[in-house]
C-alpha cells in the first residue's frame, strides 16, 4: 500500500475517532491516566466542569509521609460512569518531584501506615467471613505482601506507634458485643423476627437503628520475627466501661490517639443520655505492655469547667503530655472549642490520676480572648507548639501556638501558617524537623499537597495539586472572589462568589443563591462533591454563598445570634445580601434567580415560600429540609432544636411555633423542587412529603424526588449524578438556560407516565 493511502486512511481514522470523541455526552477525559505512575497531579483534562467531572474525578485520601520526609502514602478511588464501578488504589508519592507509584489496587485495600522502615507500608483488606487482614508491603518490592494478622471481624482507623526495636504498637477501632468480643456481622446468629424493642433513646442515629454493638477501641503489638511483622493478641480498651468510641456518626481517628504510653480517647458520658446531651469526656488508658491486658481501666481526665463535647485528643511527641478540644456548654453542638493541655500523663504503671490536672489554655489576639474554634489540635513534632485547624472568614487556616512563649495558661497568641483554602490534614514532614506535610482543599481543586515550615510559613511549597490548580477541571482561581454586605445589625456579612470560567463583565447571568445548612456551619474555600458551587457556575449562574447570622468562622458571638432566631436575624441577613447583589452586582440578573439550599438551608427555601423575599426566586430547591418545628421532635439528637428553640416543645413551644415555615404555607406561590431520603434520620422524610403534598395541593409547580438507599446527604455516584441532572434541569428551566441534559428517563421510577422527562 503506498505511503499517501495510509496517510490518508491514517488521516481519517482520526477524524472519525476525534469527531466521536466529541460528540459523546461525556468524553472519559480520565482515561490517559495510566494505573502504575505518574505524576500526582495526574494528567486529565476536563473538556467542562459538569456532574460527571466532578464525580468521576480522583478522590485522594489525605498522604502521611515516611519516617524519612521523601515518601507519602495515600489512598484514592475513582467511579468510572462508563463501567459503573469504582476503583480503589493505594499509592505512594515521591515527595521531592511529585511522582506516584500503585502499590495495590485490590478493591478492599483500605488504611495504610508506615512500620517504621521507610520502605515497609501496612494495610487492610477484607478477609473471608468478615474478618479482616493485616498485609504487610514495601515500596521497594511491589506486589510482593504477606500476611501479618487476621483479625475475625472489620475493623478501620488503624495507627500504630514505634515501641523499640522490631516492636510496633497497633490500635484501630471495631464494633464489639455488650459482652467485649469483636462483633462479625457474618457471623452473626440468623435472626427470627425484624423486631426492636427500646426502653431509652436514642432509637435510630443519623441513617441507622441503634444496635446492642458498639464502637470500641482495640489494641496490640506488632513483633519482626524472622524479617517478618506478626500481630499478637488483641484487647478490648473499653470492655465493660460502657464507654464507646469513636463516638458515631462520624468519629473516627480523630477520637482516639495512639503513643508508647498507652491510649487517650473520646467518649460520651455514659451517665447521660446521648439524645439530649453532646457532654463527652477524655480518657486515659495506661499501658506497660501492648501484648497485655492493661493494669487499669480507663481514667477520666477532667476540667470541670467544660461540660460539652470533646473531640482531638492526641499526645505530645514524648507520650508524656496530652491536648484536647472541648466545649463549655452541654447540649451545645456549636459551642466555641476550648483548648486544653494535660502537662503531663502519669506513669502507665502507676495507679494514681495524671500527676498535672488540665489547664485551659486562653488564647489571646489583639488584647482580647480568641474567638475562633478549632477543629482540631496537633503537637507540632518537637512538641514545642500546638498546630490548630480554624475555621476563619471563609477558610479553614492552620495556626500555630508557641507553648514556649509563656505558662500554658496564660495568654498565647495564634499566628496563622497558611492562607486561602481549606487545611484537612497536618502531617509532621520527617522525623528532627518541624516542616509539616499538609492536605488542603480549595473551590477549584479537590486535592492539595505542600510543606509548610512553622519558621517559614510564607515559603510554602506545593508538592501536588490533583487538578493543577483547577486547570484539568477547566477551573481558574479569578473565578473565585468574595464580597461583604451589611446585614441586619451592626455588622458586616461575608459571602463567597463563584463565576463561569467565560464571565464576562459586558454580560448578565443569572443569579443562584445558595444558603449553606447546619444552622451552624459555614461556606468555606474547599472542595464539595455534593454541593460544589463551581458545577453551578459552569452552568452559567453567578453562584453566591452567603454566611449569615449563625454561621460558623466569625467569632461565637455570630454563631450564636441564630440561637432563638431561626427565621429572624440570618433572613434578614439574606435579605440584606439578595439587596446588595441587585444594586452592586450589574453583571447578576436577580430577574432570573433561583434559591437553593439543604437541612438548614432547605428550612430557609421554606421560610423564603411563606415571606417576601420568595417571590424575587423564579424556582427554589428545598433538599431534606424542615418543614414543621414539632416534627423536629422525631429527630435523632434532640439536644439540637432543644438549645436552638430555648428549650423541649412543652416547655418552649412559643419559639417552636414562632420560627415554623408550616405556619406560612398560605403564601407559598414559587415553584419549588423537593428532595427527601428515605434513610434521613435527622429530618425524616414526612417533611419532604408535607411539602410536596402542600404545593400539590395549592397549584404551585412541584416535584418531589427521593432516594431509598441515601440519608441526609446523596452520596453514591450514581444518585448523585441523578440529583445533579433533576436539580440543573430544574433551575435552568426557570433561569432561562439549556437543560444540564436532554430529558430522559435515566432509569428513574416515576409512576406518572406524562412526567417521564427527568427535569
Amino acid at each position: 500500500m503506498g505511503a499517501s493511502k495510509i496517510m490518508s486512511i491514517t488521516v481519517l481514522l482520526l477524524l472519525c475517532v476525534a469527531a466521536l470523541y466529541f460528540t459523546l455526552p461525556n468524553p472519559p477525559f480520565w482515561s490517559q491516566h495510566t494505573i502504575t505512575s505518574e505524576p500526582s497531579h495526574m494528567t486529565f483534562h476536563a473538556p467542562r466542569f459538569n456532574p460527571e467531572t466532578l464525580l468521576s474525578a480522583p478522590r485522594r485520601s489525605p498522604a502521611i509521609p515516611d519516617p524519612s520526609g521523601k515518601l507519602a502514602v495515600y489512598t484514592v478511588s475513582t467511579y468510572s460512569f462508563e463501567a459503573h464501578q469504582k476503583t480503589s488504589e493505594i499509592k505512594v508519592i515521591d515527595i521531592t518531584n511529585g511522582k506516584s507509584t500503585l502499590i495495590t489496587n485490590e478493591k478492599t485495600a483500605s488504611d495504610p501506615n508506615w512500620l517504621g522502615n521507610p520502605s515497609e507500608l501496612l494495610w487492610l483488606k477484607e478477609g473471608e467471613k468478615g474478618s479482616t487482614v493485616l498485609v504487610v508491603g514495601s515500596v521497594d518490592k511491589v506486589g510482593q505482601t504477606y500476611v501479618a494478622g487476621i483479625v475475625p471481624g472489620s475493623i478501620s482507623n488503624v495507627k500504630v506507634g514505634e515501641l523499640g526495636a522490631d516492636q510496633i504498637a497497633i490500635a484501630f477501632s471495631g464494633k464489639s458485643w455488650p459482652n467485649g468480643t469483636l462483633y462479625n456481622a457474618e457471623a452473626e446468629p440468623k435472626k427470627l423476627t425484624t423486631a426492636r424493642l427500646y426502653d431509652s433513646t436514642m432509637v435510630r442515629h443519623w441513617d441507622e437503628y441503634v444496635t446492642p454493638q458498639r464502637n470500641a477501641l482495640w489494641y496490640g503489638k506488632l513483633q519482626k520475627l524472622g524479617g517478618r511483622w506478626s500481630l499478637g493478641p488483641l484487647t478490648n480498651a473499653l470492655k465493660d466501661t460502657r464507654l464507646e468510641s469513636p463516638i458515631p456518626t462520624f468519629g473516627g481517628k480523630d477520637h482516639f490517639d495512639l503513643a508508647s504510653t498507652g491510649l487517650l480517647f473520646v467518649a460520651k458520658d455514659p451517665s447521660l443520655n446521648p439524645a439530649f446531651n453532646t457532654k463527652s469526656n477524655l480518657y486515659f488508658v495506661p499501658i506497660a505492655d501492648f501484648s497485655e491486658t492493661p493494669a487499669s481501666k480507663p481514667r477520666m481526665l477532667e476540667f470541670e469547667a467544660l461540660q460539652g463535647a470533646a473531640s482531638s485528643p492526641v499526645f505530645s511527641p514524648d507520650g508524656k503530655s496530652a491536648a484536647f478540644l472541648q466545649m463549655e456548654q452541654n447540649g451545645y453542638e456549636s459551642d466555641r472549642n476550648r483548648i486544653v493541655v494535660v502537662p503531663s500523663i502519669s506513669d502507665p504503671q502507676a495507679k494514681s490520676q495524671p500527676s498535672a490536672s488540665p489547664k485551659l489554655l486562653i488564647i489571646q489576639k489583639d488584647k482580647f480572648e480568641w474567638d475562633r474554634s478549632p477543629s482540631s489540635v496537633a503537637f507540632s513534632p518537637d512538641g514545642s507548639m500546638l498546630l490548630l485547624v480554624v475555621e476563619d472568614k471563609g477558610d479553614d487556616v492552620l495556626f500555630k501556638i508557641d507553648l514556649t512563649e509563656s505558662p500554658m495558661d496564660l495568654a498565647n497568641h495564634p499566628g496563622a501558617l497558611t492562607g486561602d483554602g481549606a487545611v484537612s490534614d497536618v502531617q509532621p514532614l520527617k522525623a528532627g524537623s518541624n516542616e509539616l506535610f499538609i492536605t488542603s482543599t480549595s473551590l477549584i481543586d479537590n486535592s492539595i499537597y505542600s510543606i509548610v515550615d512553622p519558621a517559614q510559613p510564607g515559603n510554602a511549597k506545593i508538592v501536588s495539586s490533583n487538578s493543577r490548580d483547577g486547570e484539568s477541571f477547566g477551573l481558574s482561581s479569578t473565578q473565585v472572589s468574595e464580597i461583604w454586605f451589611q446585614g441586619a445589625g451592626d455588622y458586616q456579612v461575608h459571602a463567597l462568589v463563584t463565576r463561569p470560567s467565560n464571565f464576562s463583565e459586558d454580560k448578565r447571568y443569572p443569579l443562584a443563591y445558595m444558603i449553606h445548612g447546619g444552622p451552624q456551619s459555614a461556606w468555606t474555600n474547599s472542595w464539595s462533591t455534593r454541593w460544589n458551587p463551581a458545577v453551578f457556575a459552569e452552568q452559567g449562574y453567578i453562584v453566591i454563598c452567603p454566611n449569615p447570622t449563625g454561621s460558623t468562622g466569625y467569632g461565637q458571638a455570630f454563631v450564636d445570634g441564630i440561637t432563638e432566631s431561626w427565621g429572624g436575624l440570618p433572613y434578614e441577613d439574606l435579605v440584606k445580601g439578595f439587596e446588595y447583589i441587585q444594586e452592586n452586582m450589574p453583571y447578576v440578573d436577580t430577574d432570573k434567580a433561583v434559591a437553593l439550599g439543604a437541612s438548614y438551608g432547605g428550612y430557609m427555601m421554606n421560610w423564603f415560600q411563606g415571606h417576601a423575599l420568595g417571590r424575587a426566586f423564579k424556582a427554589l430547591v428545598c433538599h431534606d429540609g424542615v418543614f414543621s418545628m414539632a416534627n423536629q421532635m422525631s429527630s435523632d439528637e434532640q439536644y439540637f432544636p432543644n438549645h436552638d428553640l430555648g428549650g423541649p416543645y412543652w416547655k418552649s413551644r412559643e419559639m417552636w411555633e414562632k420560627w415554623n415555615p408550616a405556619r406560612f404555607t398560605d403564601n407559598w406561590s414559587t415553584p419549588m423542587l423537593v428532595i427527601h431520603n428515605e434513610l434521613d434520620y435527622r429530618l425524616p422524610i414526612s417533611e419532604g412529603l408535607a411539602m410536596f403534598n402542600v404545593l400539590q395541593e395549592r397549584g404551585v409547580e412541584s416535584r418531589f424526588l427521593t432516594f431509598s438507599d441515601e440519608n441526609h446527604w446523596v452520596l453514591k455516584e450514581e444518585n448523585s449524578l441523578v440529583w445533579h441532572t433533576v436539580v440543573l434541569n430544574w433551575i435552568n428551566k426557570f433561569a432561562g438556560l439549556p437543560p444540564y441534559k436532554e430529558p430522559t428517563n435515566s432509569g428513574i421510577d416515576m409512576p406518572d407516565e406524562k412526567l417521564v422527562a427527568v427535569g
